[in-house]
This record gives C-alpha cells, sequence and structure tokens, in this order.
C-alpha cells in the first residue's frame, strides 16, 4: 500500500531560520486534514513530500507518486488547459494520429485516451471548459478549480492541497468538497475551511515542536481539544492547590521557627545553659532554618513553574472571550439605507441594479453569491469607496471598513502605537486591556505591524477599530477569514460575537457566519449579464 513515513523531518530557510523541527509522521491511503497557526510550516511540509525542498535532517521515505496542486498558473496569453495538464505534445500527436498525418512512431506513442480523461478531471471538479480553453478566459475560482483538476488529471497515489477553497464561492466550494468526500486514494489537505475539514479521516495539528494526529474529522478532533482543555484546567488547579499548600506550610513553619528562636533567646537571657552550648545550638537553628527556606523556595518555584505551565497550556486551547466597548447603536435607527442602486464600473454593464437594502439597529446583515457578481463593489459603495452608477447611499457616519490589507495601520508603528493613534481618547489601561484581549500581551503589543502574519495583522486592526472608547456603529468586512489559520479565525469569530453594533459582511465560509449570528443573507446573482438580489426574511420574523 502507498505510504509517506517521516522520522525527525526538520527544515530551514537558506537563511538558516528553522521552520519544520522533528515532524514524525505516516499517512496512508487516507484523507488527513493538516491544521496549525499560520507560520508553523504547513504549506513547507508539503513541498517537501512534493519534492520541491529537501529536508534538512531526518528521514522522508515515500512509497506511491505524489501531486501537488499549483496555485500560481502560467502567465502567458495563448495558456490553455492542456498546457497545465502538460498535455499539448499528447494532443497534438492525438490530433496527428486522427487526421491520419502521424508517423508509425507517433502512432506507438499516442496517449488514445488522453482526451477523454481530462473531460474526466474538468467534470471532477465540475468545470465547464476542455482542453482547448485559454486560462486567461478563467475567473479566479476557475482557475483555482482547473488547477485541482490538472493535479488529479495524473491519478496521484497522494494528493496535496493548499487552502483549496481560499477565494472560491459557494458553487465552487461545494465542487471541491464533493471531489475530497469521493476521493480514495491518499489526500493531505492545509484548511481552514470547517466545512472542508469535516470529510477527512484524520486531523494533523503541526505547532512549532512537530506534529500530533488525532483520529476522525473536525468535529472528532475539537472533542478531543475540549477533553485536553479539561484536563489542562484540572491540571492548573491541581498546581495552584500544591503552590497554597507550599505557601501555607511555608509560612507555618517561619512561624514556629520564630518561636522556637524567641524561646531560645529567653532562655539564653536567663543564663540556665552554658555559653558555648548557646552558640552551637544557635549555629544548628540557623543553619536548619536556611536550609528549610532554601527547600520551602525551591518547592515554591517548582509550584509557580507548574502553574505557568498548565495557564500556558490553557491559554493554547481555550476559545477567546473578548469584552469590548458598547456601540449603544438604538434598535430604531436605519444606519443603512440604499434606494434603486445599481454598481459597477461600467454604466452600460452594471454589477448589479435594483438594489434596496436597509440595516435598522444591530442588524448582521451577509453578502453572498457567486464570484464576479459584485459582493466587495456593493461594500465599497456603502463605506464611500465607489460611487454608485444610479440610486442612492445613505450609511451612518460612524461606519468602518476593514479590509484584508489592513491600510489604516502604520506598518511602521507598534500595534500599541497604532491603537492610540486610532483611539486617542484610550488611556494607558484600556489600551493594554484591549489589546491582551486579542492576544497581544505585554511586549507583544509592542511587535511592529509591518512585522506581523496575515492572521495577527487582522487581529490588531480589529483590536484598534472595535476596542476604542467609540466604536463604529456599523462594521464592514471583506472576506476576513481569508488566508487566516483557525486560531486567527477563532479569534476574529469572539471579537466580532463581542461586538455589539451592525455588521455587513462578504464571506463563502458559512461556518464562520454561523459562529458570529449572522441574521440575514442578501445574495447577488448573475442572470443575463446583470445581478439580481433575493432578500431573505429575518430570523425570527
Amino acid at each position: 500500500m502507498p505510504s509517506i513515513t517521516a522520522s525527525g523531518l526538520s527544515w530551514s530557510t537558506p537563511d538558516g531560520r528553522r521552520v519544520l523541527q522533528n515532524v514524525d509522521l505516516h499517512l496512508t491511503k487516507e484523507r488527513v486534514g493538516l491544521v496549525g497557526r499560520n507560520g508553523v510550516g504547513k504549506t513547507s511540509l508539503l513541498h517537501l513530500l512534493s519534492g520541491d525542498h529537501t529536508p534538512s535532517s531526518g528521514t522522508l521515505v515515500i512509497d506511491g507518486t505524489i501531486r501537488l496542486m499549483r496555485q500560481e498558473l502560467r502567465s502567458e496569453e495563448t495558456a490553455t488547459i492542456a498546457d497545465l495538464f502538460n498535455a499539448t505534445d499528447a494532443l497534438r500527436i492525438l490530433r496527428r494520429a486522427e487526421t491520419g498525418d502521424a508517423s508509425i512512431d507517433e502512432l506507438a506513442e499516442a496517449d488514445w485516451t488522453i482526451d477523454e480523461r481530462i473531460r474526466e478531471a474538468l467534470a471532477r471538479v465540475e468545470l465547464d471548459a476542455d482542453s482547448t480553453t485559454l486560462l486567461a478566459m478563467l475567473s479566479g475560482g476557475q482557475r483555482t478549480r482547473a488547477s485541482l483538476a490538472a493535479a488529479i488529471f495524473a491519478a496521484p497515489d497522494f494528493l496535496l492541497l493548499d487552502e483549496p477553497t481560499n477565494n472560491l464561492d459557494r458553487d465552487g466550494r461545494g465542487a471541491v468538497m464533493r471531489l475530497v468526500e469521493s476521493w480514495t486514494s491518499g489526500l493531505v489537505v492545509i484548511s481552514h475551511d470547517r466545512e472542508l475539514l469535516e470529510r477527512v479521516d484524520a486531523i494533523v495539528e503541526m505547532t512549532s515542536i512537530g506534529a500530533s494526529r488525532y483520529g476522525g474529522n473536525w468535529t472528532a478532533y475539537r472533542a478531543r481539544k475540549a477533553v485536553e482543555l479539561d484536563a489542562a484546567e484540572r491540571d492548573l488547579n491541581h498546581a495552584r492547590k500544591q503552590q497554597a499548600d507550599i505557601a501555607r506550610k511555608s509560612r507555618i513553619a517561619a512561624e514556629r521557627q520564630t518561636k522556637r528562636d524567641a524561646a531560645g533567646s529567653r532562655k539564653a537571657a536567663r543564663g540556665d545553659m552554658p555559653r558555648i552550648l548557646i552558640g552551637a545550638r544557635k549555629n544548628a537553628a540557623e543553619a536548619s532554618a536556611g536550609s528549610g527556606r532554601r527547600l520551602n523556595d525551591r518547592l515554591a518555584d517548582q509550584a509557580a513553574d507548574a502553574v505557568d505551565t498548565a495557564r500556558a497550556r490553557i491559554e493554547v486551547l481555550q476559545q477567546l472571550s473578548i469584552v469590548l466597548p458598547s456601540t449603544h447603536v438604538p434598535a430604531g435607527r436605519t444606519l443603512l439605507d440604499l434606494r434603486g442602486v445599481a454598481g459597477g464600473y461600467d454604466p452600460a454593464a452594471p454589477l448589479f441594479d435594483g438594489l434596496d437594502l436597509t440595516i435598522v439597529g444591530p442588524q448582521r446583515v451577509a453578502i453572498v453569491g457567486p464570484n464576479g457578481a459584485g459582493k466587495s463593489t456593493l461594500l465599497k459603495l456603502v463605506a464611500g469607496l465607489l460611487a454608485p452608477l444610479a440610486g442612492q447611499v445613505r450609511a451612518t457616519a460612524n461606519a468602518t471598513m476593514i479590509d484584508q490589507h489592513m491600510t489604516f495601520l502604520d506598518p511602521a508603528a507598534s500595534i500599541l502605537d497604532n491603537f492610540r493613534r486610532l483611539n486617542p481618547g484610550a488611556d494607558e489601561n484600556a489600551c493594554r486591556s484591549i489589546l491582551a484581549g486579542f492576544l497581544f500581551r505585554a511586549d507583544a503589543a509592542l511587535q511592529r505591524v509591518g512585522s506581523l502574519s496575515g492572521g495577527q495583522t487582522l487581529r490588531a486592526g480589529l483590536a484598534c477599530k472595535l476596542g476604542g472608547p467609540r466604536p463604529p456603529e456599523l462594521l464592514i468586512l471583506d472576506e476576513p477569514t481569508n488566508h487566516l489559520d483557525l486560531d486567527s479565525i477563532h479569534a476574529v469569530e469572539a471579537a466580532l460575537q463581542a461586538y455589539d453594533g451592525a455588521l455587513l459582511i462578504v464571506s463563502h465560509d458559512e461556518a464562520f457566519l454561523d459562529a458570529i449570528a449572522i441574521a440575514r443573507r442578501v445574495r447577488l446573482g448573475a442572470q443575463g449579464g446583470r445581478a439580481h438580489i433575493t432578500l431573505p426574511a429575518m430570523v425570527g420574523e
């Protein structure tokens, strides 16, 4: 049976920065989800498995064929699906054979089934294209599906996928889900998409010190992590009890020693013992007391270390709980009112038109629909970054759009300095408290924004925008979970759960939308070159 076995696998960048360390892993004919924080080396591991990287140390034994889905496609304007599949030459020979122009050697070399296999691979990812389709004519989501089709075309023993549902609309994500469900060979997929992770057979969690395997899908993995959290909380309670017991015993011992010292002093004052004996007993008592103090200090240090270790373990396992200042948005205040709005960049061909949308009070609304329907364009209209082609847009003055690039943050300044600049009315304690809630504790708040990962930058942006004395009444977000690891997604969810203002968001992540209690979905969908809109009733109406 095909297998992959890694033992003590480590890898460093050419400049010597350690990325992977002592990874032990055994994979067979199964579907495995690879999770872990950004920067922990998940993508690097896939490149080691595919042969793009060479291990710095350890062993890697691969029995079987491997294919890594490539996110970067050929950029030439004339590149076709056939080029992506590395099938151009084979198809040329087949065409010559079909017209009777092939040589004897070409006939012997001809792959008579290649056309059908290309069609089957494209059908498995539900892409309406053929071998002659130009890559330049495909949308971003279609190009992702084409890349996935090229990876499965070779029928590898192990298929490696890196965030395959990123930038895909609902239909594209559904196609990837169905492919994973039906895949019968080995599969290793990096993903923050919890719907996709529900369809795997095992989860491998990567950390800075290695990899841990959990049998079952995402739900089973979270249940196991909950058990680990419960055990960590018990360990913390036990460590705290031991710490308190040691402190109590140390206090009692010190009080007893004080009483003995006082009794000895009184006896010496009465003259009941020879001076030389008094001196010997005093020296022995001091030595014993010193030894006892050193033992107690050592035990106290060990207990404190145990408490710190248990607390740190809980911080890793525990979901964030963030407290934010209130927006005080009245339930009846209209924060957004769109009437007959058309949006796009060409008046002759708007992406959508005739759009009416109202947000009253702290409602939570998601904009959904296929790629290219104008979802991000609609957000820009609401934020005042783009003028409508027709109609009226009225939005509260206290509205904020947070884009994926966090352009309102100064990359050269620290997180703390950015918070102070954006929230001049917040005192030092308030700044530190809010940033700590977003996992920027103590010196972590002093990191330069330009040095942060994507997930850290988003957390910093949310902290700065939502944590000030006057948070926005309407928050506008465009695909906030793209390119984030699952820990960062949980942090964003915790922040938005704590936010009590109105929310307008574009996201294809249904699990994320459910977690932040979206009450209404606005669907933009192309029909006849123009978009139409459906407004489902709010939950509870």
